[in-house]
């Protein structure tokens, strides 16, 4: 069912809400980025539509809201440990279309890459979708490349048309909410991008050969290995395990288990010295193909979404589009 509603109607929805959900979505944070006078766009709780950022894409993803940068799993003492709560409330998540595939993509690598991770599906089983319409493709994007333009499984979808805002709502409590305020029916349509300026091949005959190819070399000087791809990206979903041990007893403490990357340093060392990627062109190979190849081998979808974030963060203007439009090439230098 579709409204047309005013941003008194829409604060109305979210104060309901607000009792049962954290609301989360795409917010300015004023000299929050790297540089002190420049804004950041990133999640955050809101209480206000006029809070929440339609017209530019977060420079991180909503995956903190699923999986925190760092999440106390339990204490313990000497004796006893106890398992740390649960969010009190649920989640209402404000996200893009690309975005939405990305949920299923920490569903696959949470729930489906063997047995279920009980922190992330404790919070993923309480949360609810508000689809953020794209009028047109941001810097970077290639979505409509990776078939994530377009989503439906959301629990209503919102298109900010000025001081209006265009709603589609597939929850019934939900609509009967809308239908009590007064607000005017409409068919509703969520917007979508159908082109980006960005493109992405990604070749039919890939296989693991690719490996052996020379692109992967010119990487070990360009790529610093700082990471920041992998945390604004929304399906990445490697960890590190740290116990936290207090000053004053150092038999107690906390087991968290906090974001870690593959494009890091020690992220693949193992007893003895070993480290199973060293350069950074490994590095960068690997991440690569588990986006665009070992994903889909499993889960018949790849795990890259196409939101160029990691394009956008990249300190030395990596491009994770060029590298694999360079994918063809390498498979016919691998195959002579």
């Amino acid at each position: 069912m579709g409204f047309h509603v005013n941003e008194s109607q829409f604060d109305a929805w979210l104060t309901e809400q607000r009792k049962t959900y954290d609301i989360y979505a795409p917010m300015r944070y004023a000299g929050g980025n790297t540089f002190s006078d420049v804004d950041c766009i990133r999640y955050g709780k809101v209480s206000s539509i006029s809070e929440i950022v339609f017209d530019k894409k977060s420079e991180y993803s909503f995956k903190e809201v699923l999986s925190p940068i760092s999440q106390t799993l339990f204490f313990f003492t000497e004796n006893e440990k106890k398992e740390a709560d649960p969010p009190k409330k649920g989640a209402i998540i404000f996200l893009r279309s690309c975005d939405l595939h990305a949920l299923k993509r920490l569903d696959d690598m949470y729930l489906r890459n063997g047995p279920e991770d009980y922190y992330y599906k404790r919070i993923r089983d309480n949360i609810k979708i508000v689809l953020i319409g794209c009028k047109q493709s941001f810097e970077n994007c290639f979505c409509v490349s990776m078939g994530t333009n377009i989503s439906e499984n959301y629990d209503m979808s919102v298109n900010a048309q000025g001081s209006t805002y265009a709603i589609n709502c597939k929850d019934n409590a939900w609509n009967q909410f809308f239908l009590d305020l007064g607000a005017s029916r409409h068919l509703v349509v969520p917007d979508q991008v159908h082109e980006n300026p960005v493109k992405v091949h990604i070749p039919e005959n890939l296989t693991p050969d690719v490996a052996r190819a020379s692109m992967w070399e010119q990487y070990n000087k360009r790529c610093i290995n700082c990471g920041r791809c992998n945390f604004v990206c929304p399906s990445c979903t490697c960890f590190a395990m740290q116990d936290i041990h207090y000053c004053d007893n150092a038999n107690v403490g906390e087991r968290r288990r906090v974001w870690s990357s593959c494009m890091v340093d020690k992220f693949t060392d193992v007893a003895g010295g070993g480290s199973y990627r060293k350069k950074n062109g490994e590095r960068m190979r690997f991440k690569v193909l588990h986006k665009v190849y070992s994903h889909k081998k499993r889960h018949g979808c790849h795990m890259c979404v196409g939101c160029g974030r990691c394009d956008d963060i990249c300190p030395e203007y990596i491009s994770f589009s060029h590298c694999v439009n360079q994918l063809e090439d390498a498979m016919k230098e691998v195959s002579t």
